[in-house]
């Protein structure tokens, strides 16, 4: 059981004001995680961030009530590591139906509901406008809590759906009760226009960079924060949602993202995470400008990157950069050693073998390194898991399983509804803990082997070693 926390006074949602009197007051909301495990990576609602950077710009008061984090909670949290990540709280519930034969236990995670209906109580001026966030499709639970709890403190109030479940799964996310749900980047032309209709005002210009600024301030005592330098992903490996929810690639200008790291290292942040999908694609536009800022700035950061790194894009520069800069967490994307027959066309044997050197030529030990593996696919084998996993530990860096989930509009998701012994049309069944593409789905025995397998391969892997430039 995780340690807990000395019980922390809990901070007021609170509004950061607009310079225009009579503006909309426009509250976000961040709701619950409803599932079988959840932890906190630097987890933060960029894409809600997003939102209410730019509607401020755009003259509104803003606040963010985020139930996943614990400014507003008023009982001990699970101790938080220095680094910033750790766990939530949680509370164990029923099993939906759908899923009353799974094997896990299903809970809530994030702060207790009266404490949320309190802080929403407290709030004041009112808001005109609630927006609600959503990210995982089978995290649906979590929302349709949000928008009760809503409905109790403030009947009248507009609730407003957007974000990932709510642009893939659209028509699911019709049902849940809130009064309008939008599909897609707030900053496209359409939905801009949307919101400020349903506020009963023409919709003003874009701020500039709309989409590419995220308001971390309404954290008042942050123990990480949050980098981002791009939006979407030039590639289109078959099992990712990024091109369906970014159909460009774009990245940010460099002065902005400094601009926010000045900003946030001024509050006393020290721990920054990238939530780029192409952090190195491009990257003396953006990366190695703001890399090269760190560097000169005299900032001690600690830098983590755990949406996996390209490995291809490794080169001795950007590996020399992110190791001054203080990149401590580094995460790779190799999702299988089968280098001919790939659902990517992301990388080759040479790159892998060529990045992975470049990584240690530059100061990083296998031991700060970990790569994601690819489990449960559709038509995956478990002898093509094996052989990844026995490739990365000869090289002596630890492999994790990523278990896949389907994903609606994607273009693997066909297959996965033909090869699924679940009905994906309906959310719940997308979570990848239940791995639902595997014959027969979850198993604690299943899970136990791949552990076992894990330490066996690794001691023999201790028994090897992989040198720069093999």
């Amino acid at each position: 059981m995780p340690q807990t926390q000395v019980r922390q006074k809990p901070l007021p949602i609170t509004w950061k004001s607009s310079n225009k009197p009579g503006s909309p007051r426009i509250l976000g909301i961040n709701p619950w995680i409803y599932d079988f495990a959840a932890y906190n990576v630097w987890s933060r609602p960029a894409g809600l961030l997003t939102c209410l950077e730019m509607l401020w710009r755009a003259g509104c008061h803003t606040a963010l009530m985020d139930l996943m984090d614990k400014e507003l909670s008023d009982e001990p949290w699970p101790a938080v590591k220095p680094s910033g990540n750790g766990h939530y709280p949680k509370v164990g519930l029923p099993k939906p139906f759908l899923l009353r034969q799974v094997p896990r236990q299903y809970s809530r995670y994030g702060i207790a509901i009266q404490r949320a209906e309190q802080a929403l109580l407290d709030l004041h001026p009112k808001p005109d406008l609630i927006l609600i966030t959503s990210l995982m499709t089978y995290w649906y639970p979590g929302i349709i809590s949000a928008i009760e709890m809503v409905r109790r403190i403030l009947p009248a109030a507009h609730i407003c759906l957007g974000g990932i479940y709510a642009s893939l799964c659209f028509e699911h996310a019709l049902k849940l009760g809130a009064d309008s749900v939008i599909s897609g980047p707030m900053e496209r032309p359409d939905n801009w226009a949307r919101i400020w209709g349903i506020l009963g005002k023409p919709p003003p210009h874009l701020p500039e960079n709309a989409g590419m600024i995220q308001d971390t301030s309404h954290y008042q005592r942050p123990d990480f924060s949050i980098i981002i330098t791009s939006r979407g992903c030039p590639f289109k490996c078959s099992y990712c949602a990024s091109p369906r929810l970014y159909p460009c690639f774009c990245q940010a200008r460099p002065q902005w993202v400094i601009a926010h790291i000045k900003a946030e290292y001024g509050r006393g942040v020290r721990d920054f995470c990238f939530y780029d999908d192409a952090l190195l694609v491009n990257p003396e536009k953006v990366l190695y400008p703001v890399l090269e800022f760190i560097i000169g700035s005299g900032y001690s950061l600690r830098l983590h990157a755990p949406n996996a790194l390209h490995v291809k894009y490794l080169t001795p520069e950007s590996c020399t950069l992110l190791k001054k800069a203080g990149l401590v967490t580094v995460r790779l994307g190799l999702e299988t050693i089968n280098f001919t027959d790939r659902r990517d066309s992301k990388l080759t044997d040479m790159e892998w073998r060529q990045g992975i050197s470049n990584l240690l030529q530059a100061g990083f030990s296998t031991n700060e390194l970990a790569i994601y593996v690819l489990a449960g696919m559709p038509g995956q084998k478990d002898r093509d898991i094996e052989l990844t996993m026995r490739a990365c530990l000869s090289m002596g860096i630890r492999p994790e399983l990523n278990h896949y989930s389907p994903i609606p509009g994607t273009p693997l998701f066909s297959r996965a509804l033909e090869e699924s012994d679940y009905p994906l049309q309906e959310p719940l069944w997308h979570n990848n803990s239940l791995w639902p593409c595997v014959k027969g789905g979850f198993s604690w025995e299943k899970q136990k082997h791949w552990k076992e397998l894990k330490l066996k391969l690794a001691g023999h892997g201790r028994r090897k070693s992989f040198a720069p430039g093999r």
